[in-house]
């Protein structure tokens, strides 16, 4: 039987045996199963994004010296 296991980023598939074999391996490497893992997904509204803009500061013009 296989399982799935994930650390964020990637899902491989892996035999469960050898997985309960060298858990302490996956686990160092960051790695879960899949079902143990459940994402939360909010909806993001205007008035949130529009908080965390930052409004960029003009660029200095250089000059240039006169000779």
């Amino acid at each position: 039987m296989d399982i799935k296991l994930t650390n964020g980023k990637k899902i491989i598939v892996k035999n469960k045996h050898y997985y309960e074999v060298n858990i302490k391996h996956f686990q160092n490497n960051g790695f879960v199963p899949v079902d143990e893992v459940k994402k939360e997904i909010i909806k993001a509204t205007v008035k949130d994004i529009s908080d965390k803009v930052v409004q960029l500061k003009p660029k200095k013009k250089k000059t240039r010296k006169k000779k």
